[in-house]
């Protein structure tokens, strides 16, 4: 049996003490805990070392780096395209992924979109496209290039095969109470998303009550560190900071955000949805070398309908069936008149999640139809009996527990903060 060149408990004890780990420390590190020699609980330790006294630049390149090498790597090489990503941090409606990829690959560009499913308050986009009657989530490596080729634009899972060592570390990380740690939030995206071989990819690096970092400071840092990381691995990367304070669009839950997504790509959809849609869609096509595109009017022309239609074809979905609806609604009435005041984003996520939108656990189903639908945003006028917001769920047993969700997260008043752009910052 060989020799190990490292004893785990010294690594621990470096990072408790606040030293920097060596690059052949963190590549054997990656490597014993891929394959079990480093266990758990000394791995739990680790990450909580590095949760309190934090990671130098280079050792979260390194870490990023062995974590990639731990798995397999795609290439889009034989596209003959110009291949662009974009990563959300996750918020609360979130549903720009969806008009997004088609969106961009309605320009010629490849949008290889590896996405993930929802746990806890953040929905999945292949949570949400599942609810289109048909539509495949899962795609051979073979069947996606083919997708991408024809198409321009993919969402579909990733395959198990990439950065294996990030999933085995994200799962003990959530049980370890080490989920906000800028290094190892920022490794565990990019591994990812340099596995996957995109040639650039934009970040769109939520703040506010429903996003991952709720402050702009933590927020600005952790979309730094992620273009830092792009940028060693020779990916083009740049990051938008944008605004998560309150629910993205008018819609949170899957059916009911895809309602909304085909509404953008039909050239309508809520002012902040089509904003921040257009925004990431300048940006990516800025980093595939089409700095003049125009993807607002691609939104106008139907382009980007086009795109989507042949997009949700090609993995099985009908994009004209109906999308399911729940079975049970209430709705919540405003209980004064006045201007509706404060919606806070998280309040109306967990609202959502658990009206049946979301899951608790990786292996527990969601509802198609679950989630909430407003019909006021903040600076709106809203009038005493007015609707303010439909709940929607097939058991109406989840309807008291989603309202007690609600209890102080909105406010009627007299007026409402003015807000600022919803991108508020890009970083290169």
């Amino acid at each position: 049996m060989a020799v190990e060149p490292f004893d785990t408990v010294d690594l621990i004890r470096t990072k408790r003490s606040g030293g920097a780990l060596g690059t052949s420390e963190i590549d054997w590190l990656v490597d014993a805990y891929t394959r079990g020699y480093v266990e758990d609980p000394q791995m739990a330790a680790l990450a909580m070392a590095i949760f309190l006294n934090g990671m130098e630049r280079r050792e979260i390149k390194d870490l990023t780096l062995a974590m990639i090498a731990s798995g397999e790597r795609m290439s889009f090489g034989s596209l003959g395209k110009t291949t662009v990503d974009k990563h959300s941090t996750g918020g609360v409606g979130d549903k720009i992924t969806l008009p997004l990829a088609p969106l961009v690959a309605s320009f010629g560009v490849a949008v290889p979109q590896l996405s993930g499913r929802g746990l806890g308050h953040t929905g999945g986009t292949l949570d949400k496209l599942e609810s289109i009657p048909g539509w495949q989530a899962a795609l051979s490596n073979d069947r996606m290039m083919q997708v991408l080729a024809d198409v321009g634009a993919v969402i579909c899972a990733a395959g198990s095969g990439l950065a294996p060592a990030d999933k085995k570390l994200y799962a003990l990380r959530d049980i370890t109470g080490t989920v906000e740690c800028i290094p190892l939030i920022a490794s565990s995206i990019m591994s990812k998303k340099i596995a996957e071989g995109t040639g650039a990819l934009v970040l769109d690096v939520k703040f506010g009550s429903g996003a991952f970092m709720p402050t702009y400071e933590a927020s600005r840092e952790l979309a730094q560190t992620m273009v830092d990381l792009g940028k060693d691995a020779g990916v083009a990367t740049s990051a938008l900071l944008t605004d998560m304070e309150v629910p993205l669009g008018l819609t949170i839950g899957n059916a009911l955000e895809v309602r909304e997504s085909v509404e953008v790509l039909a050239g309508g959809g809520p002012a902040d949805v089509v904003a921040l849609t257009v925004s990431l869609a300048e940006e990516m096509l800025r980093l595939a070398g089409l700095p003049d595109a125009d993807p607002a009017a691609a939104l106008a022309d139907g382009r980007a309908m086009d795109t989507w239609r042949r997009m949700i074809q090609a993995q099985g979905g009908d994009p004209d069936a109906a999308l399911p609806v729940a079975r049970e609604q209430h709705v919540v009435t405003a209980p004064t008149s006045g201007v509706l005041a404060t919606q806070e984003a998280l309040p109306f996520g967990i609202a959502a999640w658990r009206l049946g939108a979301g899951r608790a656990r990786a292996q527990d189903p969601v509802q198609a139809g679950a989630g909430i639908e407003l019909h006021a945003k903040p600076g709106d006028a809203v009038t005493e009996g007015q609707p303010l917001w439909t709940l929607h769920t097939d058991e109406p047993s989840r309807f008291d527990r989603a309202l007690e969700s609600l209890e102080g997260a909105w406010s009627i008043g007299t007026s409402a903060e003015p807000r600022g752009s919803i991108v508020r910052e890009r970083i290169q």
